[in-house]
């Protein structure tokens, strides 16, 4: 009899674990018909929706000869131009687009919105300041001075141009100056304005002694005289030394500080005075 219980117990306690092994071997084998037990891949991450690219319209006059000007195959080129691009390779979220138009009307275009950057050879001024948003990083420096006919012997300094007639383009960096100047001084010349001709008017005017003086840098000067036999020259001192900026809106923050990082960085790898010397003859940046 204790033999019997004996024998169950060990019969019992082998089934038993038969039935154990039968399930853990069952739950590791694979599924029905040798096929391995589908298991669901981890969600792939979605894919970042590509960076909407800004397009900004930059407006220019495309008639200031080697700063921003059209070539002989009617390509928009110079020095403003070609940095501009350069700032535009560096800035992957935006994508820039010239568009040219009168000076004079560039800023207008800006203030109404139908152009979003603003480049030919901008200066700083409190009326310009109160509507618009210039960046920090300067990319030229000027030196400007009193520019005669090549046979004036009788200016040669701005205190010897009372009683005489000064030209200059309307809202250029110049006519802003000479404005002030002459208030200031009691408006010791009369100062004119050049016509839609722009740069040639100022050329015409001088040469056939229409006007006595305008002032200017001795780059443009050079320029004229190479390109358009301006028989001018520079002389007396200098009256003030301008650094040029790129003008926006005043909501346009975030492009502004992208152009001051693109600029600083042209400036360090050398590429700004490179361009400078190709287009302007000498390093006229602000480093100089």
């Amino acid at each position: 009899m204790k033999l019997l219980k004996s024998t169950s117990f060990i019969l019992a306690s082998a089934l038993l674990f038969a039935g154990c092994g039968a399930k853990e071997e069952k739950a590791a084998s694979p599924a029905a018909g040798g096929a391995s037990p589908a298991v669901s891949p981890a969600a792939a991450p979605a894919a970042a929706a590509p960076q909407k690219v800004k397009k900004i319209v930059v407006g220019t006059s495309g008639t200031f000869k080697d700063v921003t000007f059209l070539d002989d195959k009617g390509v928009l080129t110079g020095y403003d131009i070609e940095l501009t691009k350069e700032i535009d390779k560096r800035l992957p979220d935006y994508e820039f687009e010239f568009k040219t138009m009168e000076f004079a009307n560039i800023l207008l275009s800006l203030e109404a919105g139908k152009v979003d950057l603003a480049v030919n050879q901008y200066e700083v001024n409190s009326e310009r300041q109160a509507k618009f948003l210039f960046n920090d990083e300067a990319y030229n420096v000027w030196p400007s001075k009193v520019v005669v006919n090549k046979d004036n012997n009788t200016v040669n300094s701005i205190e010897d141009l009372k009683g005489k007639k000064v030209i200059t383009s309307p809202g250029s960096n110049g006519a802003v100056w000479l404005q002030d100047y002459n208030k200031s001084k009691g408006n010791p010349f009369e100062l004119v304005f050049s016509g839609s001709g722009g740069t040639n008017d100022v050329i015409n005017q001088i040469k056939t002694g229409r006007v006595d003086a305008t002032i200017s840098t001795p780059f443009q000067v050079a320029g004229r005289n190479k390109d358009a036999d301006a028989q001018q020259k520079v002389v007396g001192p200098v009256l003030y030394t301008s650094k040029i900026y790129y003008v926006l809106r005043k909501d346009e923050t975030d492009l502004k500080s992208k152009i001051d990082e693109a600029i600083k960085e042209i400036k360090k790898d050398g590429t700004l005075a490179s361009l400078s010397k190709k287009w302007l003859g000498e390093d006229f940046t602000v480093t100089q």
